[in-house]
């Protein structure tokens, strides 16, 4: 078992939002479960776009490097034609309309990036064959498009090339399909698990989450919010903070961990313990 790191150097915490190759991430969930125990945190979540296909390996890795894992998930979403992540923990894998809905965002995802790869190869030389690579991610999107990209010399970075060739204004852009912010929520809950609202406050939005909106998310039976993320801006945090303890909604705090496809260090920002317990004890309420 890998021993923790002890005192002063220890990182205390959940980190509560990660992503592995199984969807945009560049290591394994193994692989987050050992550098989790090697920070010193009580444990994580994976939460891959769309899919759960890296519990398992996550779960036993983590159980073998003695730290906690949370099952979760990062669903696309768009409430008032808004892209909107939504993050799911605990949910009870296997069939059911969640499953269904995620299947056919999955497929849409899927030919979105080919189209956009055609688009792209009139102006860049790529392939669909460099995009996919020898990866067996769940999920394709603009994240394996710019590594390819990258790769191929023509930008330095994944945020490089979102800004000059993968941006919704870029000609080679094309949308894909999001389930409804308010139905997610509801196909959260209907699996068992606690929807949080994640990073309300990003940098790349051109406004933040509004309190209006928040309180219908919370109508909905949303859980949380993810209030403590290194994309957040600082001056949007206050009202979004106030009005979520109006609205009785629990904060989160998660790095967005990609590896190396984002400068988002693991163990960045976490929650303690005490959130994930509410987390389980939510998850054990019958509803």
């Amino acid at each position: 078992m890998m021993k923790r790191m002890t005192g002063s150097e220890s990182r205390r915490g959940y980190d509560l939002h990660t992503h592995s190759v199984l969807s945009d991430g560049t290591t394994r969930p193994g692989e987050i479960a050992r550098e989790a125990a090697a920070l010193g945190l009580d444990g994580f979540a994976l939460t891959d776009h769309d899919t759960i296909d890296g519990w398992d390996e996550a779960r036993r890795a983590a159980a073998e490097c003695g730290v906690d894992f949370l099952p979760g998930i990062e669903i696309t979403t768009k409430h008032e034609e808004r892209s909107r992540h939504l993050l799911g923990y605990g949910i009870e894998p296997g069939a059911g309309e969640l499953f269904e809905a995620l299947a056919r965002v999955r497929s849409s995802r899927l030919s979105r990036a080919r189209e956009m790869v055609r688009r792209l190869a009139r102006d860049y030389r790529i392939t669909w064959e460099e995009v996919v690579g020898a990866d067996d991610a769940s999920t394709v999107g603009r994240p394996h498009i710019a590594d390819a990209l990258v790769a191929a010399g023509y930008f330095a970075d994944r945020s490089t090339a979102f800004g000059a060739a993968l941006h919704p204004r870029s000609p080679y852009y094309m949308s894909t399909l999001a389930i409804d912010t308010l139905e997610a929520i509801r196909l959260v809950r209907a699996a068992g698990g606690a929807a949080v609202l994640a990073h309300p406050a990003a940098t790349r939005m051109r406004a933040p989450v509004s309190a209006r909106e928040l309180a219908a998310l919370a109508a909905a039976g949303l859980w949380g919010v993810e209030l403590d993320h290194p994309e957040n801006r600082g001056e949007w945090l206050p009202e979004l903070r106030s009005a979520a303890s109006r609205l009785g909604l629990e904060s989160t705090g998660s790095s967005d961990y990609h590896g190396a496809g984002k400068p988002n260090r693991l163990g960045d920002r976490t929650s303690p313990p005490g959130t994930v317990a509410r987390i389980r004890d939510f998850v054990a309420t019958p509803r």
